[in-house]
């Protein structure tokens, strides 16, 4: 896992970052590094913000071809793969195998007071709220279930989610793929949309200057017909005619 990371682009193999957990208290989470390094995260950003303020399915960023993504990363993210050195995370303790996902700083300061609440439990790397539907849920699902097995926890139904975490993966990687291929398909489209507009506006000129040559040729029949001449030759008939006139007097 370690060379895929490393080969696939320039930088370190682990990535850290601050992590909200616990009561509310900041710890550094550790995960395989799956971005290109120093990713601009003004998009995700404002894709947290648009997910806490509207009743959207908790879709990844991943799944429009987020362009911050390193070689490999879209597999990596979707199996879970990248979430793996978390298991360091549990043995120091500020994580548990279940529990709510960690989110990050900026994501906890639009959280509401009773959104809270979901951090009253220890944050793990599976959970109820990831084999519940996860990224086909809204975000104020997400917190009900956090908050939910924050009352429930106990060691059978962590036995549970455990069982039903390999099959909700699964789940993920299909919803991902066909994701990415909607978006392909879609891009496609708006690509063969935009060359039928251009086609047609091209041959529209081209119609419309058809049409204008043949106007210009229809003028020029009108002209030789009506015996019109430019100005200058017709001034010239004119000096002429009345000199033929007398001569034939």
């Amino acid at each position: 896992m370690a060379l895929v990371v490393k080969f696939g682009s320039p930088g370190p193999v682990l990535f850290r970052q601050r992590r909200v957990g616990y009561k509310g208290r900041e710890f550094v989470c550790f995960k395989f590094r799956t971005m290109l390094v120093n990713s601009d995260t003004t998009a995700h950003r404002d894709h947290t913000r648009q997910l806490i303020s509207t009743e959207a399915p908790m879709v990844k960023l991943d799944a429009h071809k987020d362009p911050r993504l390193a070689p490999l990363g879209t597999l990596l993210r979707a199996t879970g793969l990248d979430e793996l050195p978390q298991l360091l995370n549990v043995l120091r303790g500020d994580m548990s195998i279940v529990g709510p996902r960690p989110c990050i700083p900026y994501e906890y300061e639009l959280y509401e007071p009773w959104q809270r609440r979901r951090f009253d439990a220890v944050p793990g790397l599976t959970g109820l709220w990831q084999v519940s539907g996860k990224n086909r849920t809204t975000f104020n699902q997400m917190i009900n279930l956090d908050i939910e097995y924050g009352k429930r926890a106990s060691l059978g139904l962590d036995l549970k989610i455990i069982l039903k975490t390999l099959p909700a993966l699964w789940v993920q990687c299909a919803d991902t793929r066909a994701a990415r291929r909607a978006s392909a398909s879609g891009e496609a489209h708006g690509q063969a949309n935009g060359r039928a507009h251009v086609n047609g506006h091209l041959n529209g000129e081209s119609h419309a200057n058809g049409h204008a040559i043949a106007n210009g040729h229809a003028n020029g029949s009108m002209k030789t017909n009506g015996n019109s001449l430019p100005a200058t030759k017709v001034n010239g008939l004119r000096s002429k005619v009345p000199a033929r006139a007398s001569a034939s007097v």
